[in-house]
Parts: C-alpha cells; sequence; structure tokens
C-alpha cells in the first residue's frame, strides 16, 4: 500500500466523508442533462444516474423504479428529498 503525504491522507478522508453530498450534486447535475437528452445519450445519462443516486443514499428498488419510470421530475423530487 503506498504510503500518503499528511496532505493527500487529509485530501482522502474529506472526499470520504463529504462523499454522499458530492453524489447528491452530480446527480442534481444530471437530471438536467437528463431532460434534454434523447437515444443513447439519455441511455448513458440514466446509468451515470443510477450510480450517483445509490451513492446518495437511494435504495436500489427505489432508483429502478424511477429509471423504469423514465422521468425526471420524479428523480428530480426524490432528490428535493434526499437534500
Amino acid at each position: 500500500m503506498p504510503n500518503h503525504s499528511r496532505h493527500q491522507e487529509k485530501i482522502i478522508k474529506n472526499y470520504y466523508k463529504n462523499r454522499d453530498a458530492i453524489s447528491l450534486q452530480k446527480s442534481q447535475e444530471l437530471v438536467t442533462e437528463l431532460f434534454l437528452s434523447e437515444g443513447k445519450k439519455r441511455a448513458s445519462v440514466w446509468k451515470r444516474l443510477a450510480g450517483h443516486l445509490e451513492k446518495a443514499g437511494l435504495p436500489k428498488d427505489r432508483v429502478a423504479y424511477l429509471q423504469e419510470q423514465d422521468d425526471p421530475t420524479l428523480v428530480a423530487n426524490e432528490l428535493a428529498k434526499l437534500a
């Protein structure tokens, strides 16, 4: 295992401490992309969004339901509940 400097260790620690907030922000950005995308691009956005939603704390079954519905408004409402 590589040795990290104190500065690097602090950066890593802060990243994992704020991981859910980072995932929430990324999810919000991806919802905007979801509104504007179609076809293959939309499938790609959903793939990334599903990962961020799970990291933000949404259960897998809820993420699957949102993906099945394919409605960005529902996703935005879920994110508002998490914020």
